[in-house]
């Protein structure tokens, strides 16, 4: 009995410790938040991003294992979806412009001319789709 709880904690904690090393490369390889600085031209605010993201992942590992229940007003979970939603877009936004991938795919098929619209494209189904999950699978 108590080998499997101490296997489940080597396993719990070796699988948060992997995680976190992937999330971190991501962040620090690929350059995302400097980029991000760099893309709004707010260098003063370095250090806020930075804690931002550290208190982030730290206030969503706690809400991961707290089953906290929160009776709000609507407004909040739009709010709160509406900075997750900000949020994603810019972090896909740096990660595409850091490869270059938009402007190498519009190459490929021959669209570099309309590379706006393949763009609009991308956006507008992205916002179509959500809008289906959410309004169809989520209620």
């Amino acid at each position: 009995m108590i080998i499997t709880i101490l296997v489940e904690i080597f396993i719990g904690l070796a699988s948060g410790l992997v995680v976190g090393t992937g999330f971190v490369a991501f962040l620090t390889v690929l350059g995302i938040i400097p980029r991000l600085v760099q893309l709004s031209k707010t260098n003063a605010f370095i250090k806020t991003y930075e804690a931002s993201v550290t208190v982030g992942a730290l206030f969503g590992t706690y809400l991961s294992f707290v089953g906290v229940s929160l009776h709000l007003s609507l407004w909040v979970p739009i709010f709160w979806g509406a900075f997750h939603g900000v949020f994603i877009g810019m972090l896909a936004a740096a990660l595409t412009e850091v490869l270059n991938v938009f402007p190498l795919l519009a190459k490929r098929i021959g669209m570099e001319n309309h590379l706006l619209w393949l763009l609009m494209a991308i956006v507008l189904g992205k916002i179509a789709g959500s809008l289906f999950q959410w309004i169809f699978f989520v209620k």
